[in-house]
């Protein structure tokens, strides 16, 4: 079979039992604190396991993208070494919801392996939970029994809490599981060796390929288990390891999920891929193979590489790949972009995303290339100097700090540094950097340290209901809440089973407001702060102090939301609608939203546009949005709209975004903007009063924003030009032309300017003559070691040249004092430089230290600043002494 109809046998296996196939989420997973990327494939049901929120079916089945390079799940360093583990990888996974349990999943899935991929029985084992006492955990004999019948005693295993408890992280959903594993290595190492006895011993052809997981505990932060509300089903299947085993491969990068990309990386670099497991090119063609997937995908669902969060793995995921292609296939220009084509073809069935964006995800990871090479280069140059200074100094090693700076700082990697200080007979200070990075560690792990309770539940309720489209207060009940601590000091996180609070969302900021609590006759007023989304929980946070007992004793709340700045949000939302159309009337229809910010101050808008949006652009795009503002185009708002129905209405929908079947779409006129959106937004776009651009630039490779404000914001900012234009024509007298006013100052200014410079340099010629009288000559070299008095670094570095054009055989240290900071210059003939080994920039540096400064420069000239004119005397005299 080839990886498609591997994975479409799946999913019509599941549908003929009843499940429902839903859709992948996007790799970044959104609302959910505890998760940078969906590293598996429950991270989207994980609220159907709460209990807090409702599935589409009560079974279900998809192949979900996920991503594992931070966090407790990392398998980044192992990519590329060996023949099963990925950055992105695709999750097969069946899923029932308090619906059957082990019995079918453990039947089904041996089903699915034996009679529908065909799989011989004799190559499978499986493992069940051996239990554990810390957890008060028994020994899962009910699956021990199930499997049994079906493999025999000989092929069961019992496995610890590390191989057969799976957790999705510190906390949350957990519960015992069945590990299948597939035994590829040839008959005859099966006769020698059974295949039981390397089951989970990192053995690259006895893999785990299937984990059925019975989800029955949640894990609380103190780390106590507490039974979930109904027992779940959550299995998950690698399914490049499937393929592995199923087209009778040694590893999953010989399987055609792969070997077109590599195909591709062959042709590009003119070298072949053997598949040996641990040696170069090879290596470094799984790496760039795995990486360009989850580069490409994360880009396409909406993630910019860049130093923050989960912009910053998938730069990392990007460079580290990058790295292997300049180190071991000798590519110097971008080539990883080039792959990207293949990879949307391959995937445009599955994941259309990808092809979709194919040139904007292309043209992102080329500029990103293109600058990490750069990076390279400079970090070459950098490496050299490095090196060239521990020669001088005899030293073979160099320190932790400075490997550390070399990564942290110009973001060069750590074993690369390594790699090339070997080559030029250097170590590097292992322990020295793992102590810095460490320390680093810690810094941001004080900042974002919070310690966050488990919820206390309240009322019992089925679903949390959004009121806020309609009304701005409503009663309600408190359904749980929970006490966090972090950096900002204590909040309180509380749960409404109604709420007209929306939550940040979309780019639109979350409400603030109030809750009155009810006390029979009296009432307590909670401060609102903000209000977040946690997967489908909308969260109430409150700065004010201890509420326990108003929250454990009263539930009874009025919620009511902050009027005036929600309005003003709305007027932003909806402003970032018609910006939006806008922009696509005037840019082109490649405009595609990359991220938004929905205030009540302003707004900001992130879109994919390969170049500056010129001035004449920008003010097309503001008449074209103020003209629709002008029209009062009355909100069409239509909630429950089937999915497919939306998109042919020509609703727009954001890469990244999960949407389920049915969906809001916000339409302000058919014709002109049409888009899916979950926030609130004004009645009819008169309300916005009236739009202006105040910002154009660029964010990250393809992506440009602007900012506007609107309403009261936009008219208080009209009124301050206004006010500053008003006091530029009293102080310029010139009622009626202000730009032919500054214009004449300007061109005033720069005639003086020529005048100053030309006086300048009148007086440094003249000091030029005074010190040609001052030249020594010792050994056949003028020498000349002198104070002189510039009016600037540039006139010290001029003197120095004009005396070396007027002398030959000259050494020079030249010091000035301008405006209270010593100037040093030293200028070297070039004999010197030969026959007497001299190099200027280390006699600066060295006088340098005399004022408390640093410099450098080339061997036959370098400068140096400091902070200690005092010691210009004294660093004069060590130069006549040195040059002596």
């Amino acid at each position: 079979m080839t990886s498609s109809e591997i994975r479409q046998h799946f999913l019509d296996f599941f549908r003929s039992k009843g499940h429902l196939i839903v859709p992948s989420a996007p790799l970044v997973a959104k609302n959910d604190p505890t998760l940078m990327f969906n590293n598996s494939g429950m991270a989207q049901f994980k609220d159907f396991f709460l209990g807090n929120g409702t599935p589409p079916a009560k079974r279900v089945a998809d192949t979900q993208k996920c991503l594992r390079v931070s966090g407790k799940h990392n398998d980044l360093e192992d990519v590329g070494f060996d023949t099963y583990h990925h950055t992105m990888f695709e999750m097969l996974g069946n899923w029932s919801f308090g619906d059957y349990f082990k019995k079918e999943a453990i039947a089904w899935a041996w089903e699915l392996l034996t009679e529908v991929y065909r799989l011989p029985k004799d190559r499978l084992y499986v493992s069940v939970f051996q239990g554990d006492e810390k957890d008060n955990v028994p020994f899962d004999q009910e699956a021990w029994d199930l499997w049994k019948p079906i493999v025999g005693e000989d092929r069961i295993i019992r496995g610890n809490k590390k191989d057969n408890f799976w957790e999705m992280g510190e906390t949350g959903p957990c519960g015992p599981c069945s590990e299948i594993h597939v035994d590829l290595r040839p008959q005859s190492e099966v006769d020698r060796r059974p295949g039981k006895e390397l089951v989970n011993a990192d053995h690259p052809q006895v893999v785990e390929i299937w984990n059925l997981v019975f989800m029955q505990f949640n894990r609380k932060a103190d780390g106590s288990l507490e039974p979930l509300p109904s027992r779940h089903v959550d299995t998950g299947m690698g399914f490049e390891r499937l393929c592995m085993a199923i087209q009778g491969k040694l590893s999953n990068y010989d399987t055609d999920v792969f070997t077109e990309t590599i195909r591709v990386i062959e042709q590009l670099s003119g070298k072949t891929y053997t598949a040996t497991q641990r040696e170069y090119p090879d290596v470094a063609m799984r790496v760039i193979a795995d990486h360009i997937r989850a580069v490409s995908f994360a880009i396409a669902d909406g993630l910019v590489p860049s130093n923050a969060k989960a912009g910053y793995v998938i730069r990392r995921i990007l460079r580290r790949a990058v790295r292997y292609g300049y180190s071991y296939l000798g590519f110097t220009e971008p080539f990883m972009t080039r792959l990207v084509p293949t990879l949307a073809d391959q995937f445009k069935d599955v994941f259309p995303e990808l092809k979709a964006q194919q040139d904007f995800v292309a043209t992102v990871i080329r500029e990103e290339e293109a600058a990490f090479l750069r990076t390279l280069e400079n970090g070459l140059k950098l490496l050299d100097k490095i090196t060239a200074e521990l020669s001088q100094k005899t030293a073979s090693v160099i320190d932790g700090e400075t490997v550390f700076e070399l990564n942290d700082t110009f973001g060069f990697p750590v074993d690369l540094t390594a790699l090339i200080a070997r080559e030029k007979g250097f170590t590097i200070d292992e322990a020295g950097y793992q102590k810095a990075l460490q320390q680093q560690k810690e810094r941001s792990r004080k900042d974002a340290a919070s310690a966050t309770g488990d919820w206390i539940e309240v009322t019992d309720i089925d679903r949390v209901e959004f009121l806020g489209y309609d009304q701005l207060e409503a009663e309600g009940r408190i359904s749980k809440y929970r006490k966090v601590q972090n950096k900002q000091g204590t909040q309180y996180q509380i749960v409404l089973d109604r709420t007209p609070f929306y939550a940040e969302s979309g780019g639109q900021i979350g409400d603030t407001g109030v809750l009155l609590v009810h006390l029979g006759d009296e009432e307590v007023l909670v401060r609102i702060a903000d209000t977040r989304k946690e997967n489908d929980l909308i969260i109430h946070i409150s700065n004010d102090r201890e509420l326990e007992n108003v929250f454990d004793n009263h539930t009874s709340v009025t919620a009511r939301v902050d009027a005036d700045r929600r309005e003003a949000i709305e007027d932003n939302h909806s402003a970032t609608h018609l910006l939006h159309a806008a922009l696509r009337q005037v840019l082109g229809t490649h405009v595609a939203q990359k991220g938004s910010y929905v205030g009540p101050d302003a707004l900001r808008f992130d879109f994919s546009h390969f170049s500056k949006v010129t001035d004449a652009e920008l003010a097309e795009v503001e008449r074209i949005v103020n003209d629709k503002i002008r029209e009062n185009i009355p909100l069409d708002e239509r909630r429950n709209v089937p999915i497919d129905q939306a998109k042919g209405m020509g609703a727009m929908a954001l890469f990244g975004e999960k949407y389920g079947d049915f969906v809001r779409v916000i339409v302000f006129d058919p014709a002109f903007s049409v888009e899916l959106c979950g926030g609130t937004h004004v009645s009819a776009t008169g309300q916005i009063g009236l739009f202006k651009l105040i910002s154009e630039g660029s964010v990250s490779t393809g992506v440009r924003r602007v900012e506007a404000v609107t309403a009261e914001k936009a008219l208080e900012l009209l009124n301050e030009q206004q006010s500053t234009l008003d006091q530029l024509k009293e102080l310029l007298k010139a009622p009626k032309d202000v730009v032919k006013a500054v214009q004449s100052l300007l061109d005033e200014r720069t005639q003086l300017q020529k005048k100053i410079e030309a006086l300048e340099n009148e007086k440094v010629q003249q000091i030029r003559e005074q010190l040609l009288g001052k030249i020594e000559q010792t050994n056949g070299h003028a020498v000349l070691v002198e104070r002189v008095n510039v009016p600037s670094a540039d006139s010290l570095k001029q003197l120095a040249y004009d005396l070396k054009a007027k002398v030959d055989h000259l050494a020079l240290v030249l010091g000035a004092d301008i405006n209270g900071k010593p100037q040093l210059a030293v200028m070297l003939a070039e004999d010197l430089i030969q026959s007497r080994n001299l190099h200027a920039g280390n006699l600066v540096r060295e006088l340098a230290k005399e004022i408390r400064g640093g410099g450098g420069g080339q061997p036959f000239f370098a400068t140096a600043g400091g902070s200690d004119a005092s010691g210009l005397d004294r660093a004069l005299a060590k130069g006549r002494e040195l040059l002596r």
